[in-house]
């Protein structure tokens, strides 16, 4: 009995190392194809060493000494957040039936065991809701900003922060307001954050682009088209046999929530998720495809009300920095 088990002690370890390995390597293949989900970081890499560090090209990108800035304005995403509830039921849904596959199917699918392994630790409550790591990306953008303009932000210039009413834009702008508050020596709490859905949500305002794009299935025929052809159907059938399951058990809302588990884990925790062993690079861009393809129809130049709609957002920023150009005169 010593004799046989010392093997299958050593094939475990090995099969362990090499699930680790598999992991970096999906990791670093992967995370050029998140999108809107990736990390800061991974567009500029220097953020690893110093998040507040301005970059290579700091020096360079200063103001002339002949020019004095009169007015910043920025419209900014909100930082790294959980993934929304429907995600999660998604997840939920396609994890629970790798835990319910008999456990002798675990040797033939290494894969589909770490899976089962893996805790499943988000819930429907975190809603799309801000991760702390989001909370350390507004801070930390809102220095870097300050240390680039320091004459706007050293003396005590009126400062509006505007959100919409969704929690992690809150959230965000409150975040982004600490990091502020050293550099405008008032404690990051003095500023009212207003809220105003109208102008930063203007999309949810135009009845033309709701009735069009957002509540018309037939707006995005070409993304269910893609769903269903051939790129998707071979990434359905990769992942059904690294998994063992039937691939009629899965479809591409699936296989696209597993593919977004392994950025979110990446952005949230700074780990590399064992959902990110299910694909190889080839997958990432099929899947990111996808995901271009759904923004281009939905927020993208797919039908003209999408730009149309964002009309009063830059209306509001060029007649304000027109009016402070007038002023300074």
């Amino acid at each position: 009995a010593v004799a046989t088990m010392a093997p299958r002690r050593a094939a475990a370890a090995f099969s362990a190392i090499l699930l680790l390995l598999l992991l970096a390597v999906a990791s670093a293949g992967l995370s050029g194809y998140f999108g809107t989900k990736s990390r800061y970081e991974e567009v500029n890499p220097h953020l690893v060493q110093d998040p507040l560090s301005l970059g290579p090209t700091a020096a360079r990108s200063r103001l002339p000494a002949a020019c004095a800035p009169l007015q910043l304005r920025a419209v900014l995403r909100h930082g790294t957040r959980y993934p929304t509830a429907g995600q999660i039921r998604r997840l939920g849904e396609l994890h629970g039936r790798l835990l319910r596959r008999p456990a002798a199917a675990a040797a033939a699918c290494p894969a589909a065991a770490a899976l089962a392994a893996w805790q499943m630790w988000y819930e429907e409550s975190l809603d799309g809701r801000l991760a702390p790591q989001g909370q350390r990306d507004m801070e930390h953008l809102a220095r870097r900003l300050a240390a680039r303009f320091p004459a706007l932000f050293a003396a005590r210039h009126r400062l509006v922060l505007a959100s919409s009413s969704k929690h992690r834009c809150l959230q965000s702008g409150d975040a982004f307001r600490r990091g502020l508050g050293p550099s405008l020596s008032l404690g990051g709490h003095e500023i009212e954050i207003e809220v105003n859905d109208a102008l930063m949500r203007f999309f949810d305002h135009c009845a033309k682009f709701v009735a069009l794009v957002e509540e018309n299935e037939a707006a995005m025929c070409q993304v269910n088209a893609f769903k269903e052809g051939p790129e998707m159907r071979e990434v359905l059938e990769k992942v059904a046999s690294a998994l063992c399951l039937p691939v009629e058990e899965l479809n591409a809302d699936l296989v696209q929530v597993a593919f977004l588990t392994c950025s979110y884990e990446l952005a949230i925790k700074n780990v590399t998720s064992p959902w990110c062993s299910l694909f190889s690079e080839e997958d990432a861009k099929v899947l990111e495809y996808l995901n271009d393809l759904k923004q281009y129809w939905k927020r993208g130049y797919g039908y003209d009300i999408n730009s149309r709609s964002s009309c009063i957002l830059f209306q509001d920023i060029f007649q304000r920095l027109d009016k402070v150009v007038e002023e300074s005169k």
